[in-house]
């Protein structure tokens, strides 16, 4: 029997690996304990014993690796963010106790007061409430880019911008920023390009192959993949995810061992699930274009969306996610809600299930109608997140909901 892929250091990532994203993700594994487990255990434990007062001074001291504390780090924990580094090609990486953790942490851990960030515009609803009434707090200030518009990146960006943070695709409006010219246009500043890269997962799209300092993850969505547990992940340049580690230790945001067993057991399958994912929501955007009852329908990789040869060149597939917009608005969006039988209403995505969502009254409800219209976030939007069902049944169940 072969033996499995060993997995990265942490500081040394196997870049030069000849093996194919699906063998990483399933033989990337923790050494095997003296039981010669096949699956790699869980460690249930809040703490680590030292062989001696030596030991344990050398390991506080970080003149030695092992373990000291679950929250600091622990062999799944560990396996996990290694497999990341892999399937990501970054240097380093941690894992944090959800998504909104990753983002947070990979933005405070590296600005301080009177530092400035600049953004693209469409990001999801609670990265906004950082930006705009967290952040502020401490004397940080924040300016949103057109996705649109070049000139706007070097129009705002100041002598004082310490980071630049991104989604693409966005949520929910599936707009795609170029990561090859705007990580060259950051680099030549000398400011890290932080990129959530939640939506097309390192499945479909590499952001540090491409310009960006910094990857980062809501894992509770495809990594998990079927809506059972919170996580997330910041993987990319090791001096970055240095400061990223220090404030996690020292603040607690940690991933429990079990979630970290969970979700690096769900990696296994996730070029196979994204696969599904992205056929199935082809298939669905294709089946909608047109329809009466609505206005446009936008997935990257359909000829009309305005950024498709884009979405071709940086990524592999365009996704899980198709966005509705209903003729109607609020009431024609309700409406639809209300029918839908088979389909989920709930305001998770990345599920095995088909969910639906109206980001306007939900998930970006606190940004102002002037915020919404600045990201295409109509009342009558409708985000899809595609799921694993048979695609005539998801098709049938929306069309119904969408009939008189």
């Amino acid at each position: 029997m072969s033996e499995p892929v060993a997995p990265a250091s942490p500081s040394e990532p196997d870049t030069r690996s000849t093996a194919h994203f699906e063998t990483l993700a399933i033989r990337a594994q923790a050494p095997m304990s003296p039981e010669h487990e096949h699956s790699v255990p869980l460690y249930l434990t809040s703490s680590f014993r030292f062989d001696d007062a030596e030991h344990a001074r050398a390991l506080f001291s970080e003149e030695v690796a092992g373990n000291i504390y679950s929250r600091y780090s622990n062999p799944n924990t560990d396996e996990f963010i290694n497999k990341l580094c892999l399937l990501e090609g970054g240097e380093d990486g941690i894992a944090t106790a959800s998504g909104m953790s990753a983002v947070f942490t990979a933005i405070a851990a590296r600005v301080s007061s009177g530092d400035h960030v600049l953004a693209s515009r469409a990001l999801f609803g609670s990265t906004h409430q950082i930006f705009t009434r967290i952040l502020p707090k401490w004397g940080v200030s924040c300016d949103y880019a057109d996705v649109g518009d070049p000139s706007s990146w070097e129009r705002l960006v100041k002598p004082n911008t310490k980071l630049i943070f991104i989604e693409t695709p966005s949520n929910p409006g599936l707009e795609l920023i170029d990561l090859v010219w705007l990580g060259a246009f950051a680099k030549s500043r000398g400011i890290p390009l932080v990129v959530d890269n939640c939506f097309a997962t390192p499945y479909l799209q590499r952001p540090l192959a491409l310009g960006a300092s910094v990857s980062i993850h809501s894992a509770t969505k495809y990594m998990d993949g079927q809506g059972r547990a919170l996580g997330g992940a910041i993987i990319g340049d090791a001096s970055y995810i240095a400061d990223c580690r220090f404030f996690a230790r020292h603040t607690g945001p940690a991933m429990s061992a079990f979630n970290a067993w969970l979700l690096s057991k769900s990696l296994e399958t996730l070029a196979v699930r994204m696969d599904r994912h992205c056929q199935n929501a082809l298939a669905i955007a294709q089946h909608f274009e047109g329809h009466p009852a609505l206005d446009a329908v936008r997935y990257p990789f359909l000829p009309s969306h305005p950024q498709h040869e884009l979405a071709k060149r940086q990524m592999t597939q365009g996704g899980g996610i198709v966005v509705l917009v209903l003729k109607g608005g609020l009431e024609a969006g309700r409406r639809f809600l209300d029918r839908v039988r088979m389909v989920s209403h709930s305001a998770n995505l990345g599920d095995t299930r088909t969910i639906v969502t109206h980001p306007a009254s939900t998930t970006h409800s606190k940004l102002s109608p002037g915020e919404r219209a600045a990201v295409a976030i109509s009342d009558g939007l409708i985000r899809i997140s595609v799921g694993l069902e048979h695609v005539a049944d998801i098709i049938a169940d929306l069309e119904q909901a969408l009939g008189e």
